[in-house]
């Protein structure tokens, strides 16, 4: 499952929900109209139908079957919202999924193996990604002058370790 936002509270009495997106593309939620998202709260996940959803400066406003009132959605926040993996919008060339980068094996180009990425960071410019090394910890920018190569399948990133990096404590 992937999560695609937060409900951070109601929005209005008519059951309406707001939801801080943690997607890449917020208009992901307009596509999923007229189809099955879940909400988890704790360990409890039940699927909802999504019946509307708009953008609202920061956030996108839902409603969802069967949520017809303030107080029933006074029950939902801080509910995440997944999808199955089915439904996540196609990777373009390049493109990862943050949790398929989690615990994969970072090395420089020239073959020393420098840790894993333990988290990635969402910064305006770009990500950045924090290795974790038996010593602690540092971080890189998840950009093309440092990340050469990515595999996926074979859990490993090759980088390039400019000056200085090694020494950005995360």
């Amino acid at each position: 499952m992937f999560e695609i936002g937060i409900i951070t509270k109601p929005q209005g009495i008519r059951g309406e929900l707001r939801v801080l997106p943690t997607t890449d593309d917020p208009t992901r939620f307009e596509l999923l109209v007229g189809k099955e998202i879940f909400l988890r709260v704790g360990d409890i996940e039940r699927p909802y139908k999504l019946l509307q959803a708009r953008q609202h400066k920061n956030f996108i406003l839902i409603k969802l079957d069967g949520i017809n009132d303030r107080n029933t959605a006074e029950t939902l926040a801080r509910a995440v919202i997944t999808i199955p993996d089915d439904m996540a919008l196609p990777l373009e060339e390049g493109e990862y999924f943050v949790r398929d980068l989690i615990g994969i094996d970072v090395e420089t180009e020239d073959g020393e193996h420098l840790g894993v990425i333990g988290k990635v960071l969402h910064t305006g410019a770009n990500d950045v990604y924090v290795i974790e090394t038996e010593n602690g910890s540092f971080m890189i920018p998840a950009i093309k002058k440092v990340i050469l190569s990515v595999s996926i399948p074979n859990k490993k990133m090759i980088i390039h370790l400019l000056d200085g990096l090694r020494e950005l404590k995360a």
